[in-house]
């Protein structure tokens, strides 16, 4: 059988200055369909097709293949933005950075996945990895897959596999169509509702070598995003939704500092304890998105001149996310707290906020053993095994 991609040309589209009128509308569609990707449990196709026209999908599409790849900073600005609109849209949008990986593919591999056009979804459920038989020209894959957000709109999947001795420790990746893989819709969570994280399922389908790859291996594309650091960056992608939805919800309470409480007492903004925690907040947030965007913008400066990162900017990168994430999440516990009785609502966007926000530190790429990694670099330690 055939292993191809049929992705639609007509979602394509051409890409507008990111300011401008294609993507204010996509930020209009989703604050009108937040509640519906809640219930739904996913961003649907039809949302994922506007993605795709506001250049999403094609922002790491090697420009050989049709793509208009962005520099990291001005595309984790975009899922900055549409986070502050819905946590889950912006999670699943911020896969559209993840065919950074897929250019460890071979080139007639790839040539074969964009024939039809530069924007692709691609989602994956890499762990728990599972052991896959040689078969011929390839691997016979079958397993069940964790956390594989935005699963229901994807153009392609992919499953971490184990294949003999692997010394690098990062997975290997079958890529398989939609049809080949089963998705097991059990997203029951408390925040990121709408990120469709299912589990994938696949019962005995060969994948040629050629459709596997290495995640985070070298790429075959010689253009500067492709020498950008890809699993810092996968971990970028997604502390980024943390600081949309803080930012959210820390204008939520400045926004309504002005408000009379229900007992009649003090409005916020008159209350000393309300102004310094607001201003406290405003701080950090603002200090530790600085950090995270300096850091981009050095790393992205080294590869743009041709030169590789080095271990020590992509383990900022790496604290960079993590510290993110943290204080993301932290701001946005002090924006509720902030909010009184109010916040308790189901109509509140603030419980939203704090759900969502709850959930990015707990990635495991972002989790708090990043510091620990960060800081045996710092001193020139060994880190933990997979850091780097």
């Amino acid at each position: 059988m055939k292993h191809t991609l049929n992705t639609s040309p007509s979602l394509g589209g051409s890409r507008k200055n990111p300011d401008g009128n294609v993507f204010d509308h996509v930020l209009d569609l989703v604050a009108e369909r937040r509640q519906e990707f809640e219930e739904k449990r996913h961003v649907p196709r039809d949302m994922i097709a506007e993605f795709k026209k506001a250049g999403i999908y094609r922002a790491s599409t090697p420009r050989r293949f049709g793509g208009e790849p962005l520099p990291p900073a001005e595309f984790l600005r975009l899922i900055e933005r549409i986070s502050a609109v819905d946590g889950s849209a912006g999670w699943v949008a911020s896969f559209g950075s993840s065919l950074i990986y897929l250019a460890a593919l071979p080139l007639d591999t790839q040539a074969e996945l964009y024939a039809d056009g530069p924007d692709v979804a691609f989602a994956g459920g890499l762990f728990p990895v599972q052991p896959a038989e040689r078969a011929d020209g390839g691997h016979k894959v079958s397993g069940r897959w964790k956390f594989a957000s935005g699963s229901k709109g994807a153009d392609i999947l992919g499953v971490g596999i184990k294949v003999g001795e692997d010394r690098t420790g990062r997975p290997r990746t079958a890529l398989l169509r939609p049809e080949q893989v089963e998705i097991v819709e059990n997203w029951d969570v408390i925040g990121m509702r709408g990120t469709g994280s299912h589990d994938l399922v696949v019962d005995g389908v060969v994948v040629p070598d050629e459709w596997t790859f290495v995640r985070g291996g070298p790429a075959n594309v010689d253009e500067p995003l492709f020498r950008y650091p890809a699993v810092p960056y996968a971990a970028q992608v997604l502390a980024v939704v943390g600081l949309g939805v803080a930012r959210a919800a820390l204008d939520q309470v400045i926004a309504e500092g002005g408000r009379a409480s229900y007992t009649g007492g003090p409005v916020a903004a008159d209350r000393a304890t309300y102004r310094i925690s607001v201003g406290q907040a405003e701080a950090r947030l603002r200090s530790v998105r600085a950090f995270f965007y300096e850091i981009t913008e050095e790393v992205w400066q080294t590869v743009e001149r041709g030169d590789e990162a080095t271990s020590r900017q992509a383990s900022l990168l790496r604290l960079a996310s993590a510290h993110l994430a943290k204080t993301s999440f932290e701001v946005v516990r002090t924006a509720y707290q902030l909010a009184g009785i109010r916040a308790i609502a189901d109509t509140s966007p603030m419980q939203r906020y704090l759900r969502d926000a709850s959930v990015v530190p707990q990635h495991a790429f972002l989790q708090e053993g990043m510091y620990d990694g960060a800081g045996a670099v710092l001193m020139g330690a060994q880190p933990f095994p997979g850091y780097l």
